[in-house]
């Protein structure tokens, strides 16, 4: 029984009924209660003002607005709010991102069981997660400014290019963030400048060079 998280209330927000199955065991076992599931940012916002968690643990690839914009939902809700962000890829441009949007941790789904019950027991009491296999890198990120391009999109920017490099077209994107579809194509023209790029495939491959998407 984990002390840290014995009767701490959590909200799951993973597109994955199997990954929210397997997190759910693993926080019961420890004494956890899971008070709600979502399935997509918009859900887990709303779940999140229903339920009033301790933690809201929530994947930053997901149907509709995605994790980061769910995130800066949430807090923009309550600045108070403490969210695990996690992800199943190995980068760190979205740690930053997460971090500075006011995550209080981020780790990755290839962890092993008992860190991801450490990161939400951290989270839970209020502290800070950062998992050990990106730490460095954040770190160096951070210093430098990391000199990548990817870091000079905004947050909205960013968020519509993990959908854009995703395959998604630009109405759907429009759809999925209650845009019209000319402002996503102002993003995309802003985004294509930066990353100095050309179509939707090298936007592809600048995500997957970064880590942001599986090859």
């Amino acid at each position: 029984m984990n002390q840290a998280l014995q009767g701490k209330r959590i909200v799951l927000a993973d597109d994955h009924a199997m990954v929210r199955l397997g997190f759910r065991l693993l926080l019961e076992s420890a004494g956890a209660t899971v008070v709600a599931e979502a399935d997509n940012g918009e859900s887990a916002v709303r779940l999140y003002a229903e339920s009033n968690p301790d933690v809201v643990v929530m994947d930053v690839s997901m149907p509709g607005i995605g994790g980061l914009a769910a995130l800066e939902r949430l807090l923009a809700w309550d600045a108070r709010a403490r969210v695990l962000m996690l992800s199943a890829h190995h980068d760190d441009v979205v740690p930053v991102r997460a971090l500075r949007l006011g995550a209080r941790g981020y780790l990755c789904k290839r962890a092993a069981p008992e860190e991801f019950l450490r990161a939400v027991g951290r989270v839970a009491g209020d502290q800070r997660y950062l998992d050990p296999e990106l730490a460095q890198a954040v770190a160096l990120a951070q210093l430098s400014g990391s000199g990548n391009p990817v870091e000079s999109l905004t947050e909205k920017e960013l968020a519509v290019f993990l959908k854009l490099a995703e395959g998604r077209s630009v109405n759907d994107v429009a759809a999925a963030f209650s845009l019209s579809p000319s402002t996503i194509g102002t993003h995309l023209y802003h985004i294509k400048q930066k990353l100095n790029v050309q179509n939707a495939a090298e936007l592809t491959l600048v995500a997957m060079r970064n880590g942001l998407l599986e090859a």
